[in-house]
């Protein structure tokens, strides 16, 4: 088996994507709008265009003749998508997913509306006034997130009237790709919050990794452990909800389905149809395959007969502080190297600005969950980018 994977975003995540299939003997393009992207320095091929652009994105997959076309970010033209399953190509997981997911309106709508799963009450707008009325509805505090966005860009929580019209601003800004349209959630009053990482199979054997709980700033994940403890009975719940919403988007592959767990129960948030940021844990050796491993068996159809966890685990991120070093340096890896059962990992992106994630510090063994977050944050602290 030797396939050709048309990677569509090179960040870290993808980056691991791309090693997992070099292990399986894959062939893979990556794909971008910057030049030197992680996954781009251990990929056979690259391209750089705006996969914005419908027509680049045509010109690249018909030059290629991918077999599979994996996206790995938000902003690209999924629409594209429907028309290239019609040519013949697989879409991972489906067009369907791709495009559903890359929008919260549509992922949001299907599992509220169609599938009546229990998510926090919310509306859309398109304006400034449309958000004051959204704010009307779902109450304070809230959350205000742009439709297409990642990491956490462009999201705050409005706690009071003065806060709206900065929060209208900031999530234009941080909206990625051309559509000006946020979402308003009313914020739950939740216990912790979860990924559910979950794998879809040709096989139709889904299986679910032990749950990941994750703390965040700013909307981006900060920490991230595994396994989360949790009550049983909210795990099913979690789980019988990632199969629903899964399995009505369709298609092969590792999913990052985000839930808020509170006193009333489990409530769905979001979900990507992806590696997930927050299982970048599994790096740690925490399961029998990490998330990235998971996700290419899923797409060239090996099948995976059950997930372990091997060992608990945690991770800790390192963040640029300042805007535009070119080939930033990396200082105090000696001195983060001095712990017991830790391990980094740089990502190799060729330019910072502030809260940009660089790097990853990660610890396990079978101490307690919050013992190795703590010694994961320890070693992040040692890293420092210049």
């Amino acid at each position: 088996m030797r396939k050709k994977i048309l990677l569509l975003g090179s960040g870290e995540l993808g980056k691991e994507v791309v090693i997992a299939m070099q292990r399986l003997g894959q062939y893979v393009i990556a794909v971008d709008n910057y030049e030197n992207a992680p996954a781009m320095q251990v990929a056979h091929e690259f391209e750089i265009i705006n996969m914005l652009d419908g027509a680049e994105l045509d010109r690249i997959v018909a030059k290629h003749q991918p077999d599979f076309i994996v996206p790995e970010v938000e902003s690209i033209r999924t629409e594209r998508f429907y028309d290239y399953e019609k040519q013949g190509f697989t879409v991972i997981p489906s067009a369907k997913a791709a495009n559903f997911t890359m929008n919260r309106k549509a992922i949001r709508d299907l599992a509220a509306i169609d599938l009546k799963v229990k998510t926090a009450k919310y509306k859309y707008a398109t304006s400034y006034h449309q958000l004051k009325e959204g704010v009307a509805f779902t109450g304070m505090p809230c959350v205000v997130k742009p439709l297409m966005s990642s990491s956490g860009k462009g999201q705050s929580v409005i706690k009071t009237e003065a806060d709206i019209e900065k929060a209208w601003n900031y999530a234009i800004e941080g909206s990625r790709g051309d559509l000006m349209e946020v979402i308003v959630e009313a914020f739950i009053d939740f216990d912790y919050e979860i990924t559910l990482l979950t794998l879809t199979q040709n096989n139709g054997n889904t299986l679910f990794c032990p749950p990941i709980g994750h703390r965040q700033e700013r909307g981006d994940y900060q920490e991230s452990w595994q396994p989360m403890t949790m009550q049983e009975g909210h795990l099913k719940e979690a789980e019988e909800i990632a199969n629903k919403v899964t399995k009505a988007l369709g298609g092969s592959g590792i999913w990052g389905v985000e839930f808020f767990i509170g006193k009333d129960g489990v409530y769905f948030s979001e979900l990507s149809p992806r590696p997930h940021d927050t299982g970048m844990v599994t790096l740690a050796g925490t399961q029998n395959f990490t998330e990235f491993e998971l996700h290419s068996r899923a797409i060239l159809g090996i099948p995976v007969m059950d997930i372990q966890l091997v060992r608990n685990g945690a991770s800790a991120v390192v963040l640029a502080k300042k805007e535009g070093a070119e080939l930033p340096v990396f200082l105090g890896l000696e001195a983060a190297a001095n712990f017991i059962n830790t391990d980094f990992k740089i990502f190799g992106k060729p330019i910072t600005r502030p809260y940009r994630r660089m790097a990853v510090a990660l610890a396990y063994g079978n101490e307690e969950v919050a013992d190795l977050v703590s010694k994961a944050k320890e070693v992040a602290s040692q890293i420092k980018v210049d």
